[in-house]
């Protein structure tokens, strides 16, 4: 389903020589519902006057099927007003549409999504709350456009912290299968610790990473105890943020311990990989250091991991595009993996690979968000104190829109009195729009109205304008999907809610009569689908009552 936008563009480009036509929403109602400006572009280069260019147009384009006759005004802007039924026909096509106008990929690929990856044993931080949130909407969005999306939780489950975990568990006496999360988390701090203060124990715990990494029963045991506890406690925020990640969707460091041996003896049989200070290395031409890619004691490094990830999710998972959503410090290291599994032959030029970089969440004082004493906050603590402020799903709606309507790469502070406001640009407004159409439409109900009509009257230019925004719904999701830049998704949603705002005042709904009322709660139903469809994509609930 095409966009009213996207046909007119491609009906002006017809006539411009392929020129864009830049449509501009007017600036008043009276100029009809976009400008152009492409006339006075044009002139530029053919040396001829912008209205006599604007006047060609008109004449040369086929549009009367979409709009009311064309209009040439000032030096040669043409302004576009859609007609009336054109305007219905799209809105009453979206209801009727399973995908609510969203245009499904012919050719969708197989998108491997990497995100969340907390660490086992430990709670998840602040750190993890963007990676979580924006992967997530990620995988809705790329979902909702016909994209086959397999989720990969990375989780840190592999290396030498765990022998240090193990030999803290077997001194204490531990029984690890009775910890929770915040107890493993304990347990993770003394065992660090006594490895810093206790060179024996330090010597025990290295020797307890060989005993893990050989398949020695008991460590073997305890290790995975510690991954069974901490899973529950991953699943359980999962669950509390409505995040869609699953056991399934697991793919921690230890799934790839086989494939490391095979990354470092293939480099080396192409001659990328070479030593350097004991180290085996792969230099990158556009890179000042080499990739690590086997230390010099024999062990394996994220770089290894990481590579071994792709060929994985490249042979064995049929991967056609891989998103990796992580901290925007991150850059560097995912731009040499990529260039390396490139120069490899693992990555083929077929294969999309994106690292979507993340910005920090900041304090009230404008700096990294940290508990008094330095550490980390807690991603449970950081959504208690939303909730101690807002009911659980708006404190939740209000932290994901702060999260994703800025520029993913930006820095945002955390302001939960402000985020929770049911006024200006965030989440609990859009869900507030949205109970007030499910309100229209209970209340409608009751009278004993029909509450599937379409839309058929569009005389005021608040109706007007609220079904030409539904109308770019679909390619506004499509433009996410492919860019990755979920911030255009909100921005939408909150404009649409802005123009049922004043349409909700300007125009009585269930006051009106006849085909009016008809069409007005048309209007509102399709506010309300296309308004949960926008935050479900986001992870929002859509409340029907506030």
């Amino acid at each position: 389903m095409s966009s009213l936008v996207a046909t007119l563009s491609e009906r002006f480009a017809a006539v411009t020589g392929g020129v864009d036509p830049e449509l501009r929403p007017a600036t008043k109602p009276r100029f009809g519902h976009f400008q152009c400006n492409v006339a006075m572009r044009l002139a530029k280069d053919e040396g001829a006057k912008p209205r006599d260019i604007a006047q060609r147009i008109v004449d040369e384009i086929r549009i009367d099927d979409l709009c009311e006759p064309l209009e040439i005004a000032g030096p040669g802007f043409i302004n576009i007003r859609l007609k009336n039924s054109v305007l219905a026909a799209e809105a009453n096509a979206l209801m009727a549409d399973p995908h609510r106008g969203v245009p499904q990929d012919p050719h969708p690929r197989r998108t491997i999504i990497d995100y969340s990856s907390p660490n086992v044993a430990k709670q998840m931080h602040v750190g993890h709350l963007r990676s979580t949130i924006i992967g997530d909407c990620f995988s809705r969005v790329l979902g909702a456009t016909g994209s086959e999306v397999i989720r990969q939780n990375h989780i840190g489950d592999w290396g030498t912290q765990f022998g240090q975990l193990v030999e803290q568990i077997l001194e204490e006496g531990i029984d690890a299968s009775t910890l929770d999360l915040a107890g493993a988390e304990a347990l993770y701090k003394r065992a660090a610790a006594h490895f810093k203060s206790d060179e024996e124990f330090a010597d025990r715990a290295r020797r307890r990473v060989v005993a893990l990494q050989s398949g020695d029963e008991q460590t073997r045991t305890i290790w995975r105890q510690l991954i069974d506890v901490s899973l529950a406690g991953f699943n359980a925020t999962y669950r509390r943020m409505n995040i869609l990640l699953t056991d399934d969707d697991l793919a921690g460091e230890s799934t790839y311990n086989e494939g490391l041996v095979r990354v470092v003896e293939d480099l080396t049989a192409m001659g990328l990989a070479v030593e350097d200070a004991g180290a085996l290395v792969v230099w990158v031409e556009g890179f000042e250091a080499p990739m690590i890619v086997q230390k010099r004691d024999g062990g394996f490094g994220y770089d290894a991991t990481d590579l071994a990830a792709i060929r994985h999710r490249v042979d064995e998972l049929g991967a056609e595009r891989i998103v990796y959503v992580t901290d925007a410090r991150q850059a560097q290291h995912f731009a040499m993996v990529f260039a390396v599994a490139r120069k490899a032959g693992w990555l083929p030029e077929t294969v999309t690979a994106e690292h979507i970089g993340f910005g920090m969440v900041l304090g009230s004082d404008g700096k990294p968000f940290k508990t008094r004493d330095g550490s980390a906050v807690t991603l449970s603590s950081l959504l208690d104190a939303a909730e101690e402020i807002a009911a659980p799903p708006i404190a939740l709606a209000a932290i994901k829109y702060a999260d994703l309507s800025n520029g993913l790469n930006k820095d945002y502070v955390f302001d939960a009195e402000r985020m929770v406001q049911t006024t200006g640009d965030t989440g609990p407004y859009l869900q507030y729009a949205h109970a007030r159409t499910c309100a229209v439409m209970r209340e409608a109900e009751a009278k004993g109205l029909a509450l599937d009509t379409e839309v058929s009257v569009l005389d005021e230019p608040t109706e007007q304008a609220l079904a030409l925004a539904l109308s770019g719904f679909g390619e506004v999701v499509a433009e996410v999907a492919s860019t990755l830049q979920p911030h255009k998704l909100c921005t939408y949603l909150y404009e649409l809610a802005q123009h049922y705002s004043a349409f909700y005042q300007q125009c009585p709904i269930l006051k009106s009569e006849g085909a009016v009322r008809d069409s007005r709660l048309g209007l509102c139903r399709a506010v309300r689908t296309v308004l949960a469809a926008g935050l479900g994509m986001l992870g929002i609930e859509a409340l029907e009552r506030m």
